[in-house]
């Protein structure tokens, strides 16, 4: 059962007109406003300052949006946030990602349709979620030589960043799944 109650629409005070207009930029991104967010709205800053940043990583960049949602995925499977591991499930389904093809993005990453670029970014990512003191210097060379730039790294690394963050966010206050 969740620890907060989550904040719709209806429940936003009508002169909280930011608050408001950041349901509705949600809503417009995702058909929906997830009970992520009508949790944060019980801080409205916190609510403002994360929407910001998932624009920010998810929005923008050069990596795709397959990659972007498959590392938010992985993240939040590693780290077991069931709530994470459905959305972007449902995320990659909504971008035509197969049964077969998130089964290999699951546990067979080096059979998926990602380049090697790619492939080698979200296991290394995935090496950072788990144990970032491990991650060796020559690792992230073979990154450079594979052909990630600075800023590919850097915005994977985001996403990490991001979906550790929600994770813990999401499971420290039994937020309802709803996808």
């Amino acid at each position: 059962m969740a620890r907060l109650s989550v904040i719709g629409r209806e429940q936003v005070l009508k002169h909280d007109f930011e608050v408001q207009e950041i349901f509705t930029e949600i809503e417009d991104a995702f058909g929906k406003i997830p009970n992520l967010f009508k949790t944060y709205a019980h801080f409205p800053p916190l609510l403002k300052a994360n929407w910001s940043k998932v624009k920010a990583v998810m929005m923008q960049g050069s990596l795709s949006r397959k990659v972007k949602e498959s590392i938010a995925l992985l993240v939040s499977k590693d780290n077991s946030c069931a709530y994470c591991v459905a959305a972007h499930t449902a995320a990659l389904r909504t971008i035509g990602t197969t049964d077969k093809e998130l089964g290999m993005i699951e546990s067979e990453i080096e059979k998926s349709k990602f380049t090697e670029k790619e492939r080698e970014l979200i296991t290394f990512v995935r090496k950072a979620n788990k144990d970032p003191n491990k991650i060796t210097d020559e690792e992230f060379e073979e990154l450079r030589k594979g052909g990630a730039s600075d800023s590919e790294i850097v915005e994977a690394l985001g996403v990490m960043e991001l979906f550790t963050a929600f994770n813990k966010f999401l499971d420290s206050l039994n937020v309802e799944i709803d996808f």
